[in-house]
């Protein structure tokens, strides 16, 4: 079973630039290592005093369009590619140099920020991981939408989507997440959306961005993409990628299965609430070895 049980930044900076989805804007971003016990935190240089935030659950303020965190008046949006790359890598502590209000969406999947993360090399630390261990189910249901996290001894992510249309319909995919699934099996799996709710948003300002350089766009029968998809159920993949990010959110990684039915940002973000309402539903271990692992 391939669990990291150290702690584990980067080995040094990596660098970036790109448009927000959402923005259109032109966008820098720069990865730098941190220490043990720092986690994920975003600095905003282009404004006054470089404000940062910590990638946390309780800083998120918006999951309307993607998940943005927020505090004392500035934001960071679009985080759940990025997010994913460091939980699906298992990179615990890292700083987000960030020149715009918006992370760049790079080609609308999570590989970029893989291959930069490991063209620069990635850290072991000295100090151990701490993981939410789960010792009881948690679920949250509503209007046929669900996500549960139940006992396991690995981080599973069990996903179903289901859409009305001829190309995507029902799909389901299971993953033990590792750093070599998910950059063999999620990493690369592109956001997708429609083309009438594309030309929609973009009327209203939203997705200035958004093209077929970034995300995989359909219409009533067709991919419109020239190259087509990148896996057969590409779009049930990106679903995982992004409970990934989202799920990173919980600021350490766990230990159980998540299944979710039809979700995405702002049920997966609800989920997390009541997550941490139910204490008594799980509890923080450090697990240092498979001795550990076994005893869960």
């Amino acid at each position: 079973m391939d669990i990291n049980f150290q702690q584990r930044t980067l080995t040094q900076k990596a660098v970036c630039s790109g448009i927000g989805l959402h923005s259109g804007k032109k966008v820098n971003l720069t990865i730098k290592p941190a220490p043990v016990n720092h986690g994920i935190k975003f600095i905003r240089t282009d404004l006054p005093d470089s404000p940062s935030i910590s990638a946390h659950f309780n800083m998120v303020v918006d999951t309307s369009l993607a998940t943005v965190i927020g505090y004392n008046g500035f934001i960071v949006s679009t985080i759940e590619h990025l997010m994913a790359s460091f939980a699906g890598l298992s990179i615990d502590n890292a700083i987000v140099e960030i020149d715009s209000y918006e992370v760049p969406i790079m080609d609308g999947s999570a590989e970029p920020f893989t291959a930069m993360i490991k063209s620069v090399g990635i850290q072991t630390q000295v100090s151990p991981r701490f993981f939410f261990v789960i010792k009881e189910p948690i679920e949250l249901k509503e209007d046929g939408k669900s996500v549960g996290i139940y006992p396991d001894s690995a981080y599973k992510i069990t996903c179903t989507i289901d859409y009305n249309h001829p190309l995507i319909k029902n799909q389901t995919y299971s993953i033990n997440l590792s750093d070599q699934v998910f950059e063999g099996e999620i990493c690369r799996a592109r956001t997708f959306g429609f083309l009438e709710e594309l030309e929609h948003m973009q009327r209203y300002g939203l997705a200035r961005g958004g093209s077929l350089e970034n995300a995989v766009v359909i219409d009533k029968h067709h991919i419109i993409n020239a190259d087509g998809l990148r896996y057969q159920d590409e779009f049930v993949r990106h679903k995982i990628l992004d409970c990934i990010g989202d799920f990173s959110l919980l600021g350490m990684p766990v230990l159980g299965h998540v299944i979710v039915n039809k979700s995405g940002h702002a049920f997966n973000h609800a989920f997390l609430k009541e997550f941490f309402t139910r204490k008594q539903s799980w509890e923080t271990r450090i697990i240092r070895d498979q001795n550990d692992l076994s005893s869960i």
